[in-house]
């Protein structure tokens, strides 16, 4: 099978190996030439100039049908734009695939336009970072059933194991849905390990080995994952964490899904206020604490301490 990805960062790029790996054709494109050549040379992907040279490579007599291009840009109107501009090189029956972290209402918006021009729409939420080319993709995918169906020999290389780490969990728009949750959950547990660590770190009479602490709980412990995994791998060269600025930034998909959850009237407290503290790292002002040191003082004469 032969398919086109647009999009080749580091998500793209890795999925391009993981594929050409998995004897699936890929003919790529990226804004940067640097990336092409250098997957083009170590796995065999076939670059393209272009996004028009891509897809017309996908009508080459090698080339599946329908056509498959598969996008991984970022959310918003890079994505937008490039789905405008991939419309008229493709035909009826054709298949558009999103892999990115878009919002799921655009997804859904997409989907219904796509549909009347005859072209079919999946939208994959994709979990993995840069440890999902050894480890392979979890992936939620969104669109009608025969759409999946052709894309599935992709989705089966992509994915830890040919049944395992993806499903079609739903129609057109459900994919990035599934995905935003997922990343608000995981925004939660972040934040829990994170104070957690903080607070036993705080003890200092204790004087705990936090790299040997992660350890412990990787092996029979109900908090054990992959999370941890990776916190005990860094524990172990660094538990000071000086050299790493208190600034934690946010990919956008723990916002909506706690718009969600107030749209829904669903209370989700953890993630929501996993989200806050990650917006109160970013805040390089701190207008708010100004604020409140000038209250306190105010009606109760507590000190103010003056800024450096």
């Amino acid at each position: 099978m032969r398919l086109a990805i647009i999009g080749l960062g580091k998500m793209g790029g890795n999925m391009a190996r993981r594929l050409c790996r998995g004897g699936i054709e890929v003919v790529g494109y990226n804004r940067s030439k640097d990336i092409i050549n250098t997957l083009s040379k170590e796995e065999g992907m076939i670059g393209s100039e272009s996004v028009v040279d891509a897809i017309q490579q996908l009508r080459s007599p090698e080339a599946s049908s329908p056509k498959v291009v598969w996008i991984m840009l970022p959310d918003g109107n890079p994505t937008e734009n490039m789905i405008n501009d991939v419309i008229p090189l493709l035909d009826k029956g054709d298949v558009i695939v999103d892999g990115g972290n878009s919002n799921y209402h655009d997804t859904q918006r997409r989907g219904s336009f796509l549909a009347e021009q005859g072209i079919r729409y999946i939208d994959v939420g994709t979990s993995g970072g840069v440890w999902g080319l050894d480890n392979g993709y979890c992936m939620m995918v969104g669109g009608d059933k025969e759409a999946v169906s052709i894309l599935e020999p992709v989705l089966k290389v992509l994915a830890p194991g040919a049944q395992a780490g993806w499903a079609h969990v739903g129609p057109v728009g459900a994919g990035h849905f599934t995905k935003m949750v997922h990343n608000g959950i995981e925004y939660g547990m972040m934040q829990a390990f994170a104070e957690g660590f903080a607070l036993i770190r705080g003890k200092k009479e204790f004087d705990v080995d936090l790299a040997e602490l992660a350890e412990i709980w990787r092996h029979g412990s109900v908090v054990r994952s992959w999370l941890l995994d990776l916190t005990a791998e860094s524990l172990k060269t660094d538990q000071n964490l000086e050299d790493i600025a208190p600034y934690v930034s946010d990919s956008g998909e723990g916002r909506w899904t706690a718009i969600e959850a107030i749209d829904q009237g669903v209370a989700s407290p953890v993630m929501t206020l996993a989200l806050l503290m990650r917006f109160t790292s970013q805040d390089k002002e701190g207008y708010t604490n100004r604020l409140l040191s000038m209250m306190r003082n105010a009606f109760g004469g507590h000190a103010i301490q003056k800024s450096k």
